[in-house]
């Protein structure tokens, strides 16, 4: 690489940023909006808006300063579905950048002697790596949407890795809290990094990381050949070969890797469209959430039937897809026939009691009278929240709703090249029976694991018009962390800061997950466990919603207080 080359990159982002102004469109007056997980990210967001950038350019610059300086949740070793909306052509693409199992992988890869591993134990494995997508799919975004040079989109998260970035109060935290929990702090490369001196980074501490710089360098200049070969793909390679639990990706898995275009899931609810990611994606839990709240719902409800009514629609929901979603290629289930309203119908008559816990549907009975359900077998997959979200609007009135995700906090806890690996592959089904028929989301070769992450649009449905973005990382719990956005903003009649603020109520299984804390929060564990329901009281939960809003008086947006994110304007 020619360092002079890279130094007068360096210098013209420096100098030539400041001095260029937004382009926006003539029929688009709100200007632009980046609402991310972490203030420097937010900030290279805007960056490339105020250059005329697109959504996607933004979004791309902004996950590349995530995956440094918030590593416990993305990164470059990770994947991630995007949901971008070009307002020229009136289209919706779903970019999957989800990772893919090696072809070494097997069903039972998993299981020990007919019993599943400890999540422990397969989460800081090398079985668990699958070959990372999000770096592939940045490449296909941009091709498609992107306005500004792809080498420009780097820049900023190279300054940072070159000059060092201030350790946040969350990393602190976390790394202090998964000591115990991770490898961080054994293999040598993530504890040379996480722990000099063995002691975990606090807050405020300045930290380099020359590596990240260089393979972000590679990125810009040679574009992605320079991740999937050579030395940045022998480097995750021989990661994922380490002990304890080696895995099988090989260079041919890394090489061969592709993203996917996609079309989105959209459906309508009241006097609008949801839109969000198609499987492996969760996303079309969202429409189907929203459409079994209504059919829930008693005559004149209260708050507290509202409120009831939402924890049931998500029980329905969350059963129907833990049996049926995975790899689209080995799905039966058809999206059509779920988001059919004959099929909310029938499935509200499914409504369990306080007390137990909901079963799956099977659409295809309910519509065509041909029983499905029995062709995949039970699924009790457990997704950990290590994962981001941002919701970008620019300055044309396109916008990009982006979920990525390492997995668990800190991936595999395997270092290549200046990041972490995921541990994508324990999304899979890791228990598997001896005999009889296979989870849908069980482990294949070059298959995609489920994922909860749920990037979603919301429209007008009458206009067309663009009313909203939003997503969360989360794990299991995100299809209900955003389905609260969506009734929240629409239905409970709350800005978008109180929907991101209101307590979060997770119904998957037959326990209730709430937000208790508050006096809100309180009150809805109390009245929920008066009606009978099993109240698990939590804390906190782990959600960081980032919402844009688009009103007539222009775009509102809303981050998360339970983390770091911030939300910055572009003026017209």
């Amino acid at each position: 690489m020619n360092p002079v080359k890279n130094l007068l990159l360096i210098v013209f982002f420096v100098v030539a940023l400041p001095l260029r102004t937004a382009a926006a469109s003539d029929d688009w007056p709100h200007g632009a909006m980046a609402a991310v997980a972490n203030p420097y990210a937010t900030d290279a967001a805007v960056a490339m808006l105020e250059r005329g950038g697109s959504a996607v350019d933004a979004a791309i610059a902004a996950h590349a300063v995530l995956g440094l300086v918030e590593p416990q949740s993305s990164g470059l070793g990770g994947g991630g579905f995007m949901l971008a909306y070009d307002r020229g052509e009136d289209r919706i693409v779903f970019h999957d950048g989800r990772e893919t199992a090696p072809a070494g992988a097997r069903a039972d890869m998993f299981m020990r002697d007919g019993e599943v591993m400890g999540f422990l134990d397969a989460w800081q494995s090398g079985l668990a790596v699958g070959v990372p997508g999000v770096v592939a799919m940045y490449k296909q975004a941009h091709d498609r949407h992107g306005k500004l040079p792809w080498a420009e989109l780097f820049l900023p998260a190279i300054r940072l890795a070159e000059a060092g970035f201030e350790v946040s109060p969350r990393l602190a935290g976390l790394l202090e809290r998964m000591r115990k929990y991770t490898r961080l702090n054994d293999n040598p490369a993530t504890a040379a990094y996480f722990y000099p001196g063995g002691e975990a980074l606090k807050a405020g501490d300045l930290r380099t990381n020359p590596d990240y710089a260089e393979t972000l360098k590679a990125l810009a200049e040679e574009g992605i050949g320079a991740f999937y070969g050579g030395p940045v793909a022998a480097e995750i390679v021989a990661a994922v070969a380490a002990e304890p639990n080696p895995g099988a990706l090989s260079l041919a898995d890394i090489a061969a890797y592709r993203p996917a275009e996609r079309d989105a899931v959209c459906g309508p609810w009241r006097s609008l469209r949801i839109c969000s990611a198609s499987p492996p994606s969760s996303g079309a839990m969202e429409i189907l959430i929203a459409n079994l709240y209504d059919a829930l719902l008693p005559d004149d409800p209260d708050q507290e039937d509202r409120i009831a009514s939402f924890v049931d629609a998500q029980r329905l929901a969350y059963a129907d897809r833990d049996h049926y979603f995975g790899d689209p290629r080995a799905m039966t289930l058809s999206l059509e026939h779920l988001l059919d309203p004959r099929y909310f119908a029938a499935r509200a008559g499914d409504r369990a009691a306080p007390d137990a816990e909901a079963t799956h549907g099977d659409p295809r009975a309910v519509l065509l009278a041909e029983p499905r359900a029995a062709l995949h077998g039970a699924d009790t997959t457990r997704e950990i929240g290590g994962t981001t979200h941002l919701s970008i609007v620019d300055g044309y009135g396109n916008a990009v709703s982006f979920t990525a995700t390492v997995e668990a906090p800190f991936g595999s806890s395997r270092w290549a090249a200046g990041f972490l690996l995921n541990n994508e592959l324990t999304d899979f089904a890791r228990e598997v029976p001896a005999t009889g028929p296979h989870p849908a989301n069980a482990v294949g070769p070059g298959k995609r694991p489920r994922s909860s992450m749920s990037p979603t649009l919301i429209f007008d449905d009458a206009s067309g018009a663009l009313v909203m973005v939003t997503g969360s990382p989360g794990g299991n719990s995100i299809p209900a962390y955003v389905a609260k956005t969506v009734l929240g903003v629409f239905d409970w009649d709350l800005s978008v800061d109180e929907a991101v603020a209101f307590p979060n109520i997770i119904a998957r299984g037959r326990s209730v997950r709430v937000e208790v804390g508050s006096d809100t929060g309180n009150q809805l564990a109390d009245a929920l466990a008066e009606r009978g329901y099993p109240v698990q009281e939590r804390e906190g939960e782990n959600s960081g919603l980032h919402i844009i809003r688009v009103t007539p008086a222009g775009l509102v947006g809303a981050a998360d207080p339970r983390r770091e994110g911030t939300v910055r304007r572009v003026a017209p």
